[in-house]
């Protein structure tokens, strides 16, 4: 019976014989970090709202810097901490931080500077886990089983971040920000049993198995020094284009972020009315995400390549852009906000983790982590200037929809282009 439904449940999530634990641990380890994220998401929202939405441009330029700091500080540790130990020190570097947070929270209250301070750090802490979660994840399965399960384990980042914003609305009344805090570092501390089985896996059946192609024993730090990341990145015209593609994401999530806030605020003056709202939206988001991962975007990959994950996503924005400029409401911008991200989850991530798969160490750890935390940042400090540049030019929602419009087509284009080369080179699907 055991092995009955195991073979069923393989078959399901594209699993071949040995491969359905670590699927499932994968899955697991990405609920643990999505789930805390997402009950501290409506949090942080409400408390970006609080330091006024007119200030929103200078807490993502606050974030960058922070990025700036805290990227080569990452890499220094990465280059001296075996690689199977270099997410138990991330993950308990920010459970302590948490915990910190839900202290602070318990004595200061609804201090002002306390909610700038933790916007900004949620947003670096939300970049760095899944960034590094995700150089676990490309690092235990090679890239045939990326492509396999990479949506299914995706998948467990939407039962997280549908459960997560559930928890958070139902008990932000009776637990406050720092009980919701304290819980989101105790599944952060969780998510850190499942990676230590998916590393013991790896070398038996995963991307260290003795068939698979040699790699970088995970015993060892990766190499380079602080600033290495980003000098792969500037020497490899791939690397670069991959830089866009997130900066146009960036962009385009951006420019929905900020209209969202700024109507957010004008309709839902309350702060638990606010974090019920985008609780709300959380909610559609990540079930929408997890109907898609689930039954859809890996047979897309299996049978259409990872151009199709990477560029279907950013014409459908494209498409919703310009419809918000025909009808500038609340309920427009948040359907096409709710396509992006369900688009982002199902799609977008996955596509790009696939991508990383096949790579060496030094990429998925070094220069990965350098595009999806300082390249991702930088986008939103810039775009959300930008915004703000095209909002003084008077011409509301309008401009900034076609100029959206025009950025998802480019971005579109880009991602077209790697996932072309990412399916070329990989050769015949299994």
């Amino acid at each position: 019976m055991v092995n009955t439904l195991a073979g069923r449940l393989g078959r399901a999530i594209n699993a071949r014989p040995g491969e359905v634990r670590p699927a499932i641990s994968g899955f697991a380890l990405m609920f643990c970090l999505f789930s805390g994220y997402f009950m501290l998401r409506p949090i942080r929202e409400s408390m970006g709202i609080q330091g006024g939405v007119n200030n929103l441009q200078w807490l993502f330029s606050a974030t960058f810097v922070v990025m700036l700091i805290a990227v080569p500080l990452f890499a220094w540790l990465n280059s001296r901490v075996p690689r199977a130990h270099f997410v138990d020190w991330v993950f308990a570097l920010f459970a302590g931080n948490l915990l910190l947070f839900a202290l602070a929270f318990a004595l200061l209250g609804d201090s002002t500077w306390l909610a700038r301070v933790f916007y900004v750090w949620i947003s670096v802490y939300n970049l760095f886990v899944v960034s590094v979660a995700w150089s676990l994840l490309a690092d235990v399965f090679d890239g045939q089983q990326a492509k396999r399960m990479f949506a299914f384990i995706a998948a467990g980042a939407s039962v997280g971040g549908l459960l997560g914003p559930a928890a958070s609305a139902l008990l932000v009344a009776y637990l406050d920000a720092s009980g919701l805090t304290l819980i989101a570092a105790l599944l952060l501390l969780a998510a850190l049993f499942c990676k230590r089985f998916l590393m013991r896996w790896r070398a038996l059946g995963g991307a260290g198995r003795p068939a698979a192609p040699v790699t970088q024993p995970p015993s060892q730090p990766v190499p380079g020094n602080p600033f290495s990341g980003i000098t792969q990145v500037l020497a490899s015209p791939y690397l670069i284009a991959v830089c866009g593609f997130v900066l146009l994401l960036a962009t385009v999530s951006t420019f929905l972020y900020f209209e969202q806030a700024r109507l957010v605020a004008q309709l839902f003056p309350e702060r638990e009315a606010q974090v019920r709202v985008f609780g709300l939206i959380d909610v559609i988001v990540q079930a929408g995400a997890l109907f898609t991962q689930l039954f859809i975007s890996g047979r897309v990959a299996q049978a259409l390549g990872v151009r199709m994950l990477l560029a279907s996503v950013p014409l459908l924005v494209c498409v919703g852009f310009l419809g918000l400029a025909l009808m500038p409401t609340f309920g427009m911008l948040a359907a096409v906000m709710i396509v992006r991200r369900v688009g982002e989850y199902a799609f977008l991530r996955p596509g790009r983790e696939m991508i990383f798969a096949p790579l060496d160490a030094q990429t998925k750890y070094k220069a990965k982590n350098f595009i999806d935390t300082v390249v991702y940042r930088g986008g939103d400090a810039l775009s959300g200037w930008a915004k703000s540049f095209l909002d003084l030019l008077g011409q509301g929602t309008l401009l900034v929809a076609l100029v959206g419009a025009g950025c998802a087509a480019l971005w579109g284009g880009l991602g077209w282009y790697l996932g072309r080369r990412d399916d070329r080179e990989a050769g015949p699907r299994e």
